[in-house]
């Protein structure tokens, strides 16, 4: 087994090689001066079971671009089966047409990394499952669930709980976790007005008197969470938490999230945020462990799924 990691979010990488017990593949990633991408790697790969390290989170193209072209290296020295590892995969929100005329960029994005000669895709909380199906190879799609159930029932000691799904979309993801927690759900009914814009309508299901913890898959600029926060407690909620996979926190949503009412907000590192969340209320939990456990039973071609049972 090799891991190869990308420049995007190293500290991430190098747990997961920490983890399974191995050093990361080394390599030497570049841009010249009109910012292109070059990559050398620096060892044998020949035959080599390998899994390159790369999300695509900010900036998106680049981190995509490096993404191809460490794949395309790798093939060309002769890789056994390459796994694209993406702790979070840009563009799954442009996952149909929403508009005459408008891209479906997330198949492309799918095309993209199975042209450049991925064999595999492991990947975590994909915004729109369908995206499974927007590629020709084998798809792993992991669920940061199970490490959201365990810190909440280590952290929050209120038995009165209820899961809360920012929007219709996340009900299955909201379900899932109040049924491992025994909790009740509510959702939020909203209206999106347009990118990165929405109004709670009502709320659906009883809060009073609860502790509310919203779960979503994604927060980019944290209007519609921190809405959705307010929304519960003029509810009657007693207090509210959020657990988001993916933590994009465009612009000032940091300074948004700070000032909403939700008493804590728990983020995983699959986007690179250290910076971003010290001295605030976010706070961040690993998946390294669960993508290092997904690799290394799809080198030993062991069942994934069983991870979730």
């Amino acid at each position: 087994m090799k891991l190869v990691s990308g420049t995007n979010n190293l500290p991430l990488s190098k747990e997961i090689s920490k983890y399974l017990k191995t050093k990361l593949t080394n390599s030497n990633i570049r841009r010249f001066a009109d910012s292109e991408v070059y990559i050398e790697i620096n060892e044998n790969m020949r035959g080599s079971e390998v899994f390159v390290i790369q999300g695509t989170s900010y900036p998106a193209n680049d981190n995509i671009m490096e993404l191809l072209i460490c794949i395309d290296a790798l093939r060309r020295a002769s890789a056994k089966n390459i796994t694209a590892v993406l702790p979070y995969f840009g563009y799954a929100r442009q996952d149909r047409k929403v508009t005459p005329r408008s891209p479906i960029s997330a198949k492309l994005v799918a095309n993209l990394i199975t042209h450049a000669g991925a064999n595999r895709v492991l990947t975590l909380d994909l915004h729109a499952n369908q995206i499974q199906g927007f590629f020709d190879i084998p798809v792993d799609n992991l669920f940061a669930s199970p490490i959201f159930v365990k810190h909440i029932k280590k952290n929050i000691k209120s038995r009165n709980l209820i899961c809360v799904a920012p929007d219709v979309g996340g009900v299955e993801r909201a379900r899932a976790i109040g049924k491992r927690l025994n909790a009740e759900l509510a959702i939020i009914d909203k209206r999106r007005s347009g990118p990165g814009k929405s109004e709670v309508m009502n709320v659906i299901g009883s809060v009073k008197g609860k502790t509310c913890i919203i779960i979503d898959d994604l927060v980019d600029s944290g209007g519609t969470i921190c809405n959705a926060a307010d929304a519960l407690i003029q509810k009657g909620a007693k207090e509210v938490f959020a657990y988001v996979v993916h933590a994009v926190l465009s612009k000032d949503a940091v300074q948004k999230i700070q000032q909403s009412k939700i008493k804590q907000f728990i983020v995983t590192n699959s986007i690179d945020n250290q910076l971003k969340t010290k001295k605030t209320k976010i706070k961040i939990v690993s998946i390294a462990p669960l993508l290092a456990e997904a690799i290394n039973r799809i080198s030993e071609s062991k069942s994934v799924s069983k991870l979730f049972k």
